[in-house]
C-alpha cells in the first residue's frame, strides 16, 4: 500500500490529487491508477517522472504503507 500523489495533468485525468492503493512496487502502483483512473491517465504516464519519498524511482523500487508515490508530469513556463 502506498499514497499516490498525482500533479497537473496527472491530477487532471484521474480527477483526484491523492489515493491510497495497494501495492508492494511502483510498478503495481502504476498499474492498479492505470486501472482505476482509464485510458487519458495511462496515456500521460511515458512522460511522466515517478517519484517516491522525494527521490527519483523506477518500476521496481518497493513501496510501503508509508510511502508517497509522486506522479510528476512535464511542467511547462514562460
Amino acid at each position: 500500500m502506498a499514497i499516490l500523489r498525482l500533479f497537473a495533468s496527472a491530477r487532471e485525468a484521474a480527477g483526484t490529487g491523492r489515493d491510497v492503493i495497494e501495492a508492494a512496487t511502483v510498478s503495481g502502483v502504476l498499474a492498479a491508477a492505470r486501472a482505476r483512473y482509464g485510458d487519458q491517465f495511462e496515456a500521460l504516464l511515458p512522460s511522466c517522472r515517478v517519484w517516491v519519498n522525494g527521490e527519483p524511482a523506477d518500476s521496481d523500487t518497493p513501496v510501503t504503507p508509508d510511502d508517497e508515490v509522486a506522479i510528476l508530469p512535464p511542467v511547462s513556463g514562460g
